[in-house]
């Protein structure tokens, strides 16, 4: 892996040629898979360059760094090439951003020829083993403010009392909500020049903590009687998200099942209410997202559910056998990150498929607008529409026999 040789002198502009050369190399290497990879989808953007070429700008060459949300690799595999730090540490809340850093890691080092010897890292949950000595933190904004004040307040907490944030995101999705969430942490929030539609704000001086972390907030859903636990990064937090309340009120029609999974679980709502709804059957619940893995082992422990209810973090039931379960409830995402996509829900139709055995059933909540009843006849069977609102469907899928 090529490493930058030393401080070099920016460029008109704040581009250091060397640096310039060397993430192009890496970032045009860089594959999103195992998560889905289409012509309008890639595995990095104007933000992690600037996040990069900001911190060698502030001469945070050599620091201990921490890396927060790279997505399938350039910040840490970009950060070991130009910032030269000691062994990076890094938390990615998606499964498949895991794998897919490692992936690339893999890569880059097989094309340098250093024999699988590539870039030192080690992935880690959010937390005080990840900040623990860190001075500089790169940080791609997350979607939620939720999710940022979860990193905002672990950052201040743990990492040393002079560390550097720096939070970079595309300018159309940052807000000034995002700085008022930064400035309740740091004393200092500094937003840097945008270049190329991105961003960078730069926080110093954490303030003292002063309670005890908030997260998972958990809140009683008296419409279900249900105590709903939510870290940051989990779609809807705490509250009961609308498709799901449509697919819960078909709960009653649903067959018992020996063994069912909530496939996307978030915050395990599905999960808890069909334990409650089927006391004899085997419930697990997986989502690719460690923050709503931790959400539902809090929300099944939170209503007695802890051991009826397994959680296991997975990409679209990727360690599943085939034919292993009776029913999946689905819920299934129609973005890509910040991109409208349905790739993401047609790997999880097609996984539901392959794990279902014959005669087992998959219950699928989503958008009108959204073409999947092809695919549900295409991977998993004769497929009814159970009802309709005026923003979502309901299907009921049988599998064939194979």
């Amino acid at each position: 892996m090529p490493r930058e040789p030393g401080p070099a002198k920016a460029t008109e502009g704040g581009r250091t040629p060397v640096a310039a050369d060397t993430l192009d190399d890496i970032f045009h290497a860089l594959r999103r898979r195992p998560d889905v990879e289409a012509p309008n989808l890639q595995a990095w953007d104007a933000t992690d360059r600037l996040l990069l070429e900001t911190a060698m700008q502030l001469g945070r060459s050599g620091s201990t760094v921490a890396v927060i949300g790279d997505r399938y690799g350039a910040l840490t595999l970009g950060a070991s090439a130009v910032l030269a730090p000691g062994p990076l540490r890094v938390h990615q809340d998606l499964i498949t951003g895991e794998r897919a850093l490692r992936l690339n890691a893999a890569a880059l080092a097989e094309a340098a020829g250093t024999d699988g010897a590539g870039p030192g890292f080690v992935q880690l949950p959010l937390g005080p083993e990840l900040l623990a000595g860190a001075d500089t933190v790169l940080l791609q904004l997350p979607k939620t403010l939720a999710e940022l004040e979860e990193i905002a307040a672990a950052v201040a907490r743990y990492a040393v009392p002079d560390v550097r944030l720096l939070a970079g995101g595309r300018v159309k999705h940052m807000s000034l909500g995002m700085n008022a969430v930064l400035e309740r942490y740091f004393v200092s929030v500094q937003p840097q020049l945008a270049r190329q539609k991105s961003r960078v704000l730069l926080a110093a001086g954490p303030k003292p903590a002063t309670d005890s972390p908030r997260f998972p907030v958990v809140e009683h859903l008296d419409e279900l009687d249900l105590d709903v636990a939510a870290h940051g990064a989990v779609f809807a937090g705490a509250r009961l998200d609308i498709g799901t309340r449509f697919l819960l009120t078909f709960l009653p029609a649903m067959k018992p099942a020996r063994h069912a999974v909530d496939l996307g679980c978030g915050t395990g709502i599905l999960a808890a209410m069909y334990a409650r709804q089927f006391p004899a059957a085997a419930v697990t619940a997986t989502d690719q997202s460690a923050a709503a893995v931790q959400s539902t082992l809090a929300t099944a422990g939170a209503n007695g559910l802890a051991d009826r209810i397994t959680v296991l973090q997975d990409d679209a039931l990727s360690t599943f056998p085939d034919g292993a379960v009776d029913a999946v409830l689905l819920n299934p995402p129609f973005h890509v990150g910040a991109g409208v996509h349905a790739g993401a829900g047609m790997k999880m139709i097609e996984a539901a498929g392959r794990v279902l055995a014959p005669g087992g059933e998959l219950w699928t909540v989503y958008n009108r607008h959204l073409a999947y009843l092809p695919a549900l006849e295409r991977y998993v069977g004769p497929t009814v529409v159970e009802g309709r609102n005026p923003k979502f469907t309901v299907t009921r899928s049988t599998r064939s026999s194979r």
